[in-house]
């Protein structure tokens, strides 16, 4: 029997719906702002390097049944035991920035408070109390609307801006210099379109998508899906950073660093172009996007951890996807109770961490669907590894670059 289009489409949806974010709203939008077109060749060369680790999630889980996280520890206890101290490291930063900014738009668009903190309490519990009561089937379908919406408002809001500008803009590339804006750069591409290890939810997704629907999903139809999200992505991006340039870049503002503000300033880039009629519509669309982010996010770290957990300590611990959500969702409110007065100073931390740790899940993805663990006929051809061994280099590289920047 022949799966509709909407049934080949899922986990694909969630890795959009998880990259969709932060990346776009915020990064994205900076980036245009502060050198209008002038950064377009770092978010296409930056899909292009990362797109075949991102791909290697989902082709090995459909492969083999297993995730990431099972084929990690194939290559060695240490592995898996390095992404498990790295991924603690990390997780509690990433979903404080997104948390964060959710709650900033949150805090806009509803006006019962302006206290982000109460707003990031508020979002989480309902996050959890969703998890709970629908798990992945829910996080599958609600992420199909919100995608659909936010694509078609962002598409909307590009169009009417370019047929209303009547400045000049130039199309000229810019290569960052100086601390500041090489930081900037960093933190731009550490989560366009996304972290890497998002590659490791995808395959988790991948394999409970096979368990919810009973049915085995076949490599070419994972690419598929996975395809679609990624191209998605791509555009969004590309969107927001024409948004930032025609309505911020030389205009004499520049966004805050405060939560709220920015939100406000958010809002406005869509009202400028579409009427102030449209804020609401906007504000939603924003707010959706933000929260799906942060239910994926909240979704997956925890799932991460309970299976790489699992597996290193050979035995199944009962309830453990509870235990690190709920640290997660501790954790979270830890980090922004104390260090909430800079929201972009937050979010830079989150995705030059994620920059800096991108060679290793590369390497990692690399080996594990070239070698021995994955059958034969499902490893990459030629033209993918040589891009793939092209995209190390270029991680490395930048990563090096940035440090001797500092």
């Amino acid at each position: 029997m022949k799966k509709s289009l909407l049934n080949l489409l899922g986990p694909g949806l969630l890795f959009a719906g998880a990259a969709i974010g932060v990346s776009h709203l915020v990064q994205s939008t900076r980036a245009g702002a502060d050198f209008g077109f002038g950064l377009l060749w770092a978010l296409l060369i930056v899909h292009i390097f990362k797109y075949p680790f991102f791909q290697f999630g989902p082709r090995y889980a459909t492969a083999t049944g297993e995730t990431l996280l099972d084929g990690y520890k194939k290559l060695g206890k240490g592995v898996l035991a390095t992404y498990f101290i790295l991924n603690i490291a990390t997780m509690f930063t990433i979903q404080a920035a997104v948390t964060i900014v959710t709650a900033s738009l949150a805090s806009n668009l509803f006006g019962f408070t302006h206290d982000l903190v109460i707003w990031s309490v508020i979002i989480m519990f309902i996050s959890i109390i969703l998890l709970g009561i629908g798990k992945y089937k829910l996080l599958d379908n609600l992420m199909k609307y919100i995608i659909a919406i936010l694509t078609v408002s962002t598409v909307i809001a590009v169009c009417i801006a370019l047929f209303k500008t009547e400045k000049g803009f130039s199309y000229q590339q810019i290569i960052p210099s100086g601390t500041a804006q090489v930081t900037f750069l960093i933190a731009f591409l550490g989560w366009m379109p996304a972290p890497l290890d998002i590659s490791i939810w995808h395959s988790l997704w991948s394999v409970e998508k096979d368990k919810t629907t009973f049915e085995k999903t076949k490599p070419k139809e994972a690419i598929f899906d996975f395809n679609i999200g990624y191209i998605g992505a791509l555009s969004l991006g590309v969107c927001f950073v024409i948004l930032g340039a025609l309505v911020m870049y030389q205009s004499g503002e520049s966004f805050s660093n405060k939560g709220t503000i920015f939100a406000s300033q958010l809002i406005n880039l869509y009202t400028k172009n579409l009427g102030e009629f449209s804020a609401v519509f906007i504000g939603i669309a924003a707010f959706t996007t933000m929260f799906s982010t942060t239910i994926t996010t909240l979704d997956a770290s925890p799932r991460a951890m309970e299976k790489s957990s699992s597996l290193l300590f050979s035995k199944k611990i009962k309830l453990s996807y509870w235990f690190w959500l709920l640290l997660l969702a501790l954790g979270t409110y830890i980090i922004l109770h104390y260090f909430l007065a800079d929201m972009i100073f937050l979010v830079r931390i989150a995705t030059v961490l994620s920059f800096l740790t991108a060679p290793f899940y590369a390497i990692l993805n690399y080996v594990l669907i070239t070698g021995k663990h994955t059958p034969e006929k499902y490893r990459p051809k030629l033209g993918l590894r040589i891009l793939s061994f092209t995209g190390i280099v270029f991680l490395i590289g930048f990563s090096i670059w940035f440090l001797l920047s500092l």
